[in-house]
């Protein structure tokens, strides 16, 4: 396994050197001359937090997926609301939902007492959620820095931009396609959901209404999720390995143990019904696609001419 990882990261690297990411902004040496133990700093505060709870490899992960997908990966959503903006923090997909904003606010405080006024919230998110995955089992990846913070966020971007549980596969394939991600980018950035815990209310509707739910899986998770009642019981959402990163999720969903609706899509008689059989069958495959998907993804940045800064505080504007 470990060789797999290896070369994940050798052909990661090529697609990086082969062009960078949009405007040629971001650059994965960014900070050497400027913050050069950033990294470490990163690594060691990731570690000391999923050391106590490997749930929140899971969490820090969805954080930077939420992110990118409102105005780029910004730090919008580490915004607490102003007077004069209502952020992201309780919109719909992120309130009671989102969670680890403490662990990215610790390792800001360590990465601004090396380097003061220098390494972007949005650059340590980028990091963190590329060492979660690390630390729990899968591969790694060069993350192209560089990027800025926003001045604002926005609810109702919020809102309208992240896919919801109950998302169909059309659906998935558009609100990718809008951000410039494939729909095998789309199915390999799916496999996140190897990790974490899921809210009943999230899960309610596909294991006591879907027909494509395996019948002894439902009935597990109507144990601790009734028709009613009950809306923040955790379930994992890899029934198998739920604080391992590994190619489990694709097993889960060609025997329809996908825990959400739109997690089953992808295997349903669709378009990615092939892809998802390769990944379940092939962990190598399934890394190297994932790893290459989140460097597309962590290269969307705000519209050009949006006002930026290096926030001080992730928690707010200077």
């Amino acid at each position: 396994m470990a060789t797999q990882w290896v070369l994940v990261v050798v052909a990661v690297m090529a697609v990086l050197f082969a062009g960078g990411a949009a405007g040629g902004q971001l650059s994965t040496r960014y900070y050497d001359g400027k913050c050069p133990n950033v990294q470490s700093i990163v690594r060691a505060g990731m570690a000391q937090a999923v050391a106590a709870e490997p749930r929140m490899g899971a969490s820090i992960l969805r954080m930077f997926f939420h992110d990118c997908f409102v105005n780029g990966c910004d730090a919008s959503i580490l915004l607490d609301d102003t007077a004069n903006f209502t952020g992201e923090k309780n919109a719909g997909p992120n309130a009671n939902s989102v969670r680890g904003y403490e662990v990215i606010d610790a390792i800001k405080t360590q990465v601004e007492a090396s380097c003061n006024a220098t390494v972007s919230c949005a650059d340590i998110l980028a990091l963190a959620a590329r060492d979660a995955v690390n630390l729990l089992g899968g591969p790694t990846w060069t993350v192209q820095l560089g990027r800025r913070d926003a001045l604002t966020a926005s609810q109702s971007a919020a809102n309208g931009n992240l896919p919801g549980p109950g998302s169909d596969l059309a659906t998935l394939v558009t609100m990718f396609g809008n951000k410039g991600l494939s729909p095998r980018d789309m199915t390999a950035l799916s496999g996140a959901h190897t990790l974490g815990q899921a809210r009943c209310a999230t899960f309610r509707s596909r294991i006591f209404g879907d027909g494509n739910v395996d019948a002894a899986f439902a009935a597990l998770r109507q144990q601790a999720c009734p028709q009613s009642g009950g809306d923040t019981t955790l379930a994992p959402i890899d029934v198998q390995t739920p604080d391992a990163f590994d190619n489990a999720y694709y097993a889960n969903l060609v025997k329809k143990q996908g825990l959400f609706h739109s997690d089953q899509e992808l295997f349903n008689g669709g378009s990615q019904d092939a892809l998802v059989r390769k990944y379940a069958g092939n962990a190598g495959m399934f890394a190297a696609d994932f790893a290459k998907a989140m460097v597309r993804m962590g290269a969307l940045l705000p519209a050009a001419g949006t006002p930026t800064e290096v926030r001080l505080n992730c928690k707010k504007v200077n």
